[in-house]
């Protein structure tokens, strides 16, 4: 249903060329979008009835890091992630705690957004909420009847999928294989696969006046009549997790297509889902994830939603885990495998991602050492024409950077692109060993550190890491932790001159027992905190 004469070649634009993997088709495609040099993408956000978790979080990183990429690529991109604050969910929940639907969608759409704002999720350009679109989606509604493609039953609408001949593209599945017994309300339907586009008003739950009589919106058709709204009829990227593809996505294409007569999303991107697991992928080592094959060999769809995180599996609350995680390493963690492969999450797997965060750490304050210049304080470009900047950095770390867009550029290989940074983590730091830069220091040396150290700061940017320093964990108690550490460094340094030599090894392995790393340069000892194992 793709009207090709309106979409625009990135390449006629002058933008780089981007692939991405479709869903629909089953293959990575260029990103072809609907107006030259803008996206329109959408990603189905959650039903805010309980405090969001970790599940809740993958998506909007992932997303987020797609819309950073394609903006710095060039792209002018419209990002819209949807509130659902009317459903059973949070009719029973409400109930349950003896307040309206209203003002707990309020309560837990806080949570949810301050949880984004923790992980550096900045990108979101529209939030719009099923009750705000009531009438949207009644129009919405109006149409899908007067096309044929829908019907009215005793208060209900259901969507009509015996007169959709494309029903179950998505999925790839025939009409008989998505059906049912039709559940509650089969009596009502012509075929037990056809789904509630408005549901009829039970007593005592929220409701609104519609031609069919009070009652409420159906899950699918908010999100088909929001973006429709926001995007318009045929709009770029449609993203959302694996789960959601059947039924949701199916049942959106079906309603939006219907409608409108053309292709309601060019892309349908869905990222794998998290999974429990006790152990470890190297961040840093090979990436996770990384290639197609990778990609395309994880756990089927079924597999995967089966084993998910969520709340009906126990899974805790955001903050709580926030209260034992520095939010940048999960999204260290989450970034540091492709996005269509599930994500095995546990306390080890957070802890890794934390022993990752630090080897980038300790370049950034060595360079500081070095320059006088906080990485953070560095001038970040946001726009990838850095290719002379690049250049001053040497050879090695130019070449390093290519990767890293060259992965970005192929769907969005966060995996690949993490490994690139590790490696530029190495070559900055020999550079720095071999120059001799902390204690010899030109000025065409210091130069080349630059460069290197601004081409760290703009790719990591990329990935939304690093863009603000570290929060210290406690004031008064971290001076404390200093000013002690600094006495302890020179009981050793004083042992050490004076040969006493087990003395100065007892000192380095019991903070080595307590996670403390020394480090011996040429300056003299510094010291950092290692997150344990």
């Amino acid at each position: 249903m793709t009207n090709a004469s309106t979409l625009s070649d990135a390449s006629a634009s002058g933008l780089p060329a981007i692939q991405v993997y479709n869903t629909l088709s089953r293959e990575k495609e260029p990103l072809v979008t609907v107006q030259p040099g803008r996206v329109g993408m959408y990603l189905c956000g959650p039903t805010v009835y309980k405090p969001s978790h970790i599940g809740h979080m993958v998506g909007p990183v992932i997303f987020d890091t797609v819309k950073r990429h394609l903006a710095y690529s060039g792209w002018d991109v419209t990002w819209v992630v949807n509130i659902t604050d009317v459903d059973d969910k949070l009719i029973a929940e409400s109930t349950r705690r003896g307040m309206t639907m209203a003002a707990l969608a309020e309560e837990m759409t806080a949570d949810y957004l301050e949880n984004l704002a923790s992980l550096g999720v900045t990108g979101i350009d529209q939030m719009p909420k099923a009750t705000d679109h009531i009438g949207t989606i009644i129009r919405f509604i109006e149409g899908l009847i007067s096309k044929g493609f829908a019907y009215a039953s005793d208060g209900d609408v259901y969507f009509d999928v015996q007169k959709d001949a494309d029903y179950g593209k998505l999925t790839n599945r025939s009409v008989e294989a998505t059906q049912g017994d039709g559940g509650s309300t089969a009596d009502r339907k012509r075929s037990a696969a056809d789904f509630a586009l408005w549901k009829k008003a039970k007593d005592g739950e929220p409701s609104w006046d519609s031609p069919w009589g009070a009652g409420r919106p159906g899950w699918h058709i908010e999100c088909s009549a929001m973006s429709e709204a926001i995007l318009g009829d045929h709009f770029d990227i449609h993203g959302g997790g694996l789960d959601l593809v059947f039924p949701h996505h199916e049942n959106e294409i079906a309603q939006s297509e219907s409608l409108h007569g053309c292709a309601m999303a060019s892309y349908w991107m869905h990222n794998g889902l998290m999974q429990a697991s006790g152990a470890a992928g190297k961040v840093g080592g090979r990436p996770r994830g990384s290639d197609d094959a990778s990609a395309e060999s994880g756990d089927s769809i079924e597999a995967q939603t089966a084993s998910k995180i969520s709340k009906s599996t126990g899974a805790e609350p955001f903050k709580t885990l926030l209260a034992r995680h520095e939010p940048e390493s999960i999204r260290m963690l989450l970034v540091s495998t492709h996005y269509r492969s599930p994500i095995h999450f546990g306390e080890e797997p957070l802890a890794e991602s934390a022993r990752a965060l630090e080897a980038f750490r300790r370049l950034f304050a060595r360079s500081e050492r070095v320059s006088g210049t906080s990485f953070y304080a560095l001038p970040c470009r946001t726009r990838r024409d850095g290719d002379a900047q690049a250049t001053a950095a040497g050879d090695e770390l130019a070449g390093l950077r290519q990767k890293f867009l060259a992965a970005m550029d192929d769907d969005f290989n966060t995996a690949v692109a993490i490994a690139s940074l590790f490696d530029s983590v190495r070559v900055v730091n020999k550079f720095i060993d071999q120059q001799q830069l902390e204690t010899k220091k030109s000025e065409a040396d210091l130069g080349t550190l630059a460069a290197m150290m601004l081409t760290l700061r703009e790719l990591t940017a990329v990935l939304g890491l690093f863009l603000e320093p570290p929060k210290a964990s406690g004031g008064a108690d971290e001076a404390l932790v200093g000013g002690l550490m600094e006495l302890v460094i020179e009981i050793r340094a004083n042992a050490r001159k004076a040969k006493d030599f087990a003395t100065a090894d007892l000192v380095r392995d019991r903070l080595g027992s307590l996670n403390i790393v020394l480090e011996d340069r040429a300056d003299g000892t510094g010291w950092s905190r290692k997150t344990s194992s």
